[in-house]
């Protein structure tokens, strides 16, 4: 007797997207619980020195140790390493050691934010501001008018350092670029997007009071620099020598009546570096070395001595090769990597951006994205079929919910990771990471079952 149709199509066809219908009440509870410590995570990384910061400080209490090249390590010991405190890997050292190469899971800690320019400090009819450059792709509009915090470095003329953190708490004062009342915007209501609010737009108000009633020009401005040279002890010079950006002030937020999804600045990439952490935390014993990396720079390119061009990443898997008597190049053609990046979230809102067979969704666990890039597959790293097979597998026998997803519809979509830099250094690599609405706004949007269920993707490559 024949199969019957229902039955065939079970065994033959993809499963129907069912969302957090196919969790169970005790998954969806731990992934409640996880997201507790994400969530804490988040509102003191937004930028990338305060993730490395707060990384460290969680590594070394599960008993990581600063990485020593010259030093023997045996399987279990714990490692990590700090790049310029803007990028840190953390290694478990396997019980074949580099043998078998690597085990990587990758991701950024740079989110998209407005920079400081070097000569930021001006005063025009009443008010001080700062102008700005902004970091990484972010629509314009979306960042007038909402609270906005201080965050970075200044290191002063005699090399010492002072870091800035203002915004964040609800007492501190906080900072916002302006925007044009309705009444007044009839022209810029006809123009484009681009056009109606630019670059140069981007000036953050910062002060309205002058220093005194004197006859000398911009006492606003100076009367700014005065609060920060009694709190800091800078001058405008300063600037010259300072990273400073400014990013929501505002803390990661439950969303919806039935608290599942997480709102918040910066999900691109935290919601995929928190869980790369956590599972290399978890990992005891492993049979390869496994390695969580957290590199900067992805939003503009992964340039500069701490992005995912650098050889630091190299340097450091040479490193653990050789106290192996490994080399290097051999140990990474036989290593294998999740790319931990981000992919789009269908929005029914916008549903004529997308391609509904081949996106991802809200509560469906986590997005593999076997290339990215733009048009034909351009600036891209394409996994291959046996690859995608060992991640399938992989996420089946870990028990790991996964979708499959691309950037939105071809020639209207795309977007780059770090995947293709990491497949230059002959590693297998594939981008694995959580489904995001709103991405590169403000203010993001993720579901808590997907962030755990990369958490367990994260710690099934490693064990």
């Amino acid at each position: 007797m024949s199969e019957n149709a229902k039955e065939l199509k079970e065994q033959l066809m993809m499963k129907e997207h069912k969302g957090a219908a196919t969790y169970s009440p005790e998954v969806l509870a731990k992934a409640a619980e996880y997201c507790e410590g994400y969530k804490t995570f988040l509102d003191n990384s937004r930028t990338e020195r305060e993730a490395v910061s707060y990384v460290k400080a969680l590594a070394e209490k599960e008993g990581f140790v600063e990485f020593e090249p010259d030093k023997k390590y045996s399987p279990g010991d714990r490692v990590y390493v700090i790049n310029r405190e803007k990028a840190i890997g953390l290694a478990v050292i396997g019980k074949n050691g580099t043998s078998d190469g690597v085990r990587l899971a990758i991701a950024h800690i740079d989110s998209p934010r407005i920079d400081l320019k070097p000569n930021p400090l001006y005063e025009s009819n009443g008010l001080a501001l700062f102008k700005t450059h902004y970091y990484g792709g972010i629509k314009k509009y979306q960042w007038t008018a909402i609270p906005l915090a201080l965050h970075g470095r200044v290191v002063k003329l005699d090399g010492s350092t002072v870091d800035i953190r203002i915004g964040d708490d609800p007492k501190d004062e906080c900072f916002l670029i302006t925007d044009l009342l309705p009444h007044l915007d009839r022209e810029m209501a006809t123009k484009t997007m681009s056009k109606a609010f630019t670059g140069e737009d981007l000036n953050i108000l910062i002060g309205s009071y002058p220093y005194d009633n004197s006859d000398e020009k911009d006492l606003i401005a100076l009367n700014v620099m005065k609060i920060l040279n009694e709190r800091y002890g800078i001058c405008e010079d300063d600037f010259l020598s300072a990273e400073l950006n400014f990013c929501p002030a505002y803390p990661t937020r439950d969303v919806g009546f039935d608290r599942s999804l997480i709102g918040g600045y910066g999900h691109d990439d935290k919601c995929c570096a928190y869980p790369s952490v956590t599972a290399i935390f978890d990992t005891k014993l492993p049979d390869c070395t496994c390695i969580t990396y957290l590199t900067d720079k992805e939003e503009t390119g992964s340039d500069g001595n701490t992005g995912m061009q650098s050889d630091f990443l190299r340097y450091f898997i040479y490193d653990l090769s050789k106290a192996d008597g490994n080399e290097g190049y051999r140990v990474l053609s036989k290593s294998k990597c999740l790319s931990a990046d981000v992919n789009a979230a269908f929005d029914p809102t916008f549903s004529s951006a997308y391609e509904p067979k081949n996106c991802s969704f809200i509560n469906e666990g986590v997005v593999i994205s076997k290339y990215t890039g733009h048009g034909g597959k351009y600036d891209t790293s394409d996994a291959s079929a046996e690859f995608m097979g060992e991640i399938r597998a992989m996420l089946k026998e870990n028990d790991v919910k996964w979708q499959v997803g691309e950037l939105g519809k071809v020639d209207i979509g795309g977007g780059g990771t770090i995947a293709k830099y990491v497949a230059n250094m002959n590693v297998d690599v594939v981008d694995l990471g959580v489904a995001v609405l709103c991405m590169h706004a403000p203010f993001e949007v993720i579901s808590k079952p997907d962030i755990y269920m990369a958490h367990k993707a994260f710690y099934g490559l490693f064990n």
